[in-house]
């Protein structure tokens, strides 16, 4: 067999890209991710926007960094209707970053031709659009809008090119302290910190003296032409670190997209979201109250939405004895000691209320002539002790499991709970129901041995799949959080770790839906399944959750005596298919736009007499069905039909019941859907025994 022709040695200074498809190409330096697209083909190289370089986002002109792995990030293609068509989802996160980054870089540029006095701060890409932090005494109020879009647009149509260049950071500090903006050096100082050897600005254009250059890291687009469609939508205030103590800014907010028929979805979408806002339908509808001198952040649960979450903890509780657990009660208080152990506090004291103290440590440091600071070094030394708000119900459940001996015989061992725990969330990040400050979780903790935890964790994992596919939520995904391993916010054993990721990794695969992984994103006892579903109008919502967990075992020293007669660490699994009641009813009414499938309504069926002669026959018809244990109320308002329907239709009753002489003689009731309308009368019998089917079968 002849030998291979030798291959061509690559020149000295030459790189190697390995490109997705595994194949390896050489080129000489400097060379850029546009560089690589042209060699690949005419179209790629128009159609790319930036790149991907070892899985960090880079620009397209940017000289790589060495050997590297690349993928070209691409403009995506236009349907028939202008709509982006996506390779993936990853595809889409990618340019959608790279574009809304670049369009908060125009923005900015905008608002400082308008208003030469701004300083900037801050602008980074988001979820749904992206903002800039500014400080400027001159108020923008949304009649300022459309003059910044024109700003931008006259940015945009002048295609410019995005330009990056370095300095260092002597150099880079410099010369922001030269320009004075006192922002711009803080962000210098903290990229600084963060070990960066050189500071970068991106220019829209080539030469910072004509044209708009900040101190950025990047990336961006390649040209300004780039931003397809987009909208500023709203400015707010927000604070120099996010500390209400220091410089006001104002934040400007925007969106882009790469089409307009894109960026007209997305605001149909807000337009049907302002319309399913839990806050509005919540208050028209009686289901909960925030009062302002109860707190901010503590919701008030008004007998409507006591009857969903009440009938959502049946539903769940029903799953739960058929799976094997025993329902628990713990205190909403617990020593600081025992938070001190599980690693809540100190770890988290920000997130948490401030502890409770003793009164008579309080007055012992009184009279030693201590201040505040002094009682809170205390409290973190564990020199006083203290309670605490629970943050987290797993340590009391921990308690539990330890106050008894425990055989491998015993386990698994599931304890659930509806238990309330409390975060402190700034008063700014507060949002109805789905961002709090107390909230009731249905939480669950199992014991498991090592052989046990694959099957425990699918066990988890169908309840979740229960939970989705009676409320019609078949829209999710699933998030794995796993460690960063460089982070010193993760406790416990690396191999530990190593287990627990894998055992989430096998369970995420049963699943049959799209997983990603995300470093970082674990909790800081171990890595965690996390569900995000998206509603009806294509918004994602993170509900439940399933962890596994080596560390907290290990750290409240848990034992079980195994089959050897010797003693061992069981495994423990953290799991709440809900998540929080308030965020879940709260995501509930903005999916079912207030119209909760019967088994949920507050009101299942509103009797309406036609007169008053006929509210006899209608409490009769009301009687009927609340011997089902139906929740009915009969409308004895002596005003006309077609209003009695209409408040009805409001309050978002599914059934209506008419009834009127013909219906009485007939012993029937005239039906009413709020959806469908009118479906004609039946007897009285035959609409309790459907009505009470759909409610027992959960029927959407």
């Amino acid at each position: 067999m002849p030998d291979a022709p030798a291959q061509p040695e690559a020149p000295s200074d030459a790189i190697q890209v390995t490109l997705p498809d595994g194949t390896a190409k050489s080129f000489p330096t400097p060379c850029t991710a546009h560089d690589v697209a042209a060699s690949i083909g005419e179209g790629l190289a128009k159609a790319a926007i930036g790149a991907k370089v070892n899985g960090e986002l880079y620009d397209l002109h940017r000289p790589l960094p060495g050997d590297c792995e690349l993928a070209i990030v691409t403009a995506p293609r236009q349907d028939k209707k202008g709509r982006s068509k996506w390779r993936d989802e990853q595809h889409e996160k990618d340019a959608l970053y790279l574009l809304r980054h670049s369009c908060a870089h125009v923005m900015a540029e905008a608002i400082c031709k308008i208003w030469p006095d701004t300083q900037l701060a801050y602008g980074p890409p988001l979820d749904n659009g992206f903002y800039y932090d500014l400080k400027l005494d001159t108020p923008i109020s949304s009649d300022d809008f459309a003059k910044v879009e024109e700003a931008m647009s006259v940015v945009v149509g002048n295609d410019r090119a995005f330009t990056r260049y370095e300095l260092s950071l002597d150099d880079g500090i410099s010369k922001l302290a030269h320009e004075g903006n006192k922002y711009k050096i803080d962000n210098a100082e903290k990229a600084q910190q963060n070990g960066a050897d050189a500071l970068s600005w991106y220019i829209t254009g080539e030469d910072p003296s004509k044209q708009f250059e900040d101190l950025c890291q990047g990336p961006h687009v390649d040209r300004t032409s780039r931003l397809g469609a987009f909208k500023v939508m709203s400015v707010a205030s927000s604070h120099w670190h996010g500390d209400v103590n220091s410089d006001r800014f104002q934040r400007v907010y925007g969106t882009a997209f790469f089409s307009q028929a894109d960026l007209d979805d997305h605001l149909e979408k807000l337009e049907q979201a302002k319309q399913r806002d839990h806050r509005v339908i919540g208050q028209k509808l009686g289901l909960f109250t925030i009062d302002e001198k109860v707190g901010q952040g503590l919701v008030l649960w008004k007998p409507n939405g006591a009857v969903i979450r009440q009938e959502l903890q049946s539903f769940i509780t029903h799953h739960l004895n058929r799976q094997g657990y025993a329902q628990v009660f713990t205190p909403h208080i617990g020593k600081l000691d025992l938070y001190r152990t599980s690693g809540h506090f100190p770890y988290y004291a920000d997130s948490q209320f401030p502890p409770l103290v003793e009164r008579e440590s309080i007055q012992k440091l009184a009279d030693e002539g201590c201040s505040c600071a002094d009682l809170s070094a205390s409290l973190k030394d564990g020199d006083i002790d203290g309670f605490m708000l629970r943050p987290m119900n797993c340590p009391h459940h921990i308690r539990i499991y330890a106050s008894e001996k425990r055989s491998y015989r015993d386990l698994p061992i599931r304890l659930y709970e509806f238990g309330t725990v409390y975060r402190w969330e700034q008063s700014g990040e507060l949002g109805g129901m789905t961002r709090v400050r107390g909230f009731t979780q249905d939480d669950a903790h199992l014991f498991v041995t090592p052989d046990q935890l694959a099957a425990e964790v699918l066990g988890c994992i169908e309840l979740v799949k229960v939970v989705f596919n009676t409320l019609g939520m078949s829209d999710y995904r699933v998030r794995v959080g796993l460690r960063d391993a460089d982070s010193t916010k993760f406790v416990g054993n690396p191999e530990d770790w190593d287990q627990a990721e894998a055992a989430c990794r096998n369970a995420a695969e049963t699943l049959g839906v799209p997983f990603s992984e995300e470093p970082g994103e674990a909790a800081f006892y171990g890595p965690k399944i996390d569900f995000v579903v998206k509603d009806v109008i294509g918004r994602e919502w993170q509900l439940g959750t399933v962890q596994v967990d080596y560390q907290l075992p290990q750290r409240f020293g848990l034992e079980y005596v195994g089959s050897d007669n010797k003693t061992h660490r069981p495994i423990m699994i953290h799991r709440a298919p809900f998540g929080s009641m308030e965020r879940f009813v709260g995501c509930l009414i903005e999916h079912f736009g207030g119209a909760f499938p019967l088994w949920l309504a507050p009101e299942q069926v509103r009797v309406l007499p036609i007169s008053d002669k006929f509210n006899g026959y209608a409490q009769k018809v009301a009687a009927a069905l609340k011997q089902q244990n139906l929740r009915v109320t009969v409308d004895t308002d002596s005003g006309k039909i077609g209003g009695k329907i209409a408040a009805a239709q409001q309050m978002q009753v599914p059934y209506m019941l008419v009834v009127g002489g013909k219906d009485e003689e007939a012993g029937a009731v005239s039906v009413r859907h709020r959806r469908d309308g009118d479906r004609g009368a039946v007897p009285l019998e035959t609409f309790v025994s459907a009505v009470t089917q759909e409610r027992d079968d959960r029927s959407l």
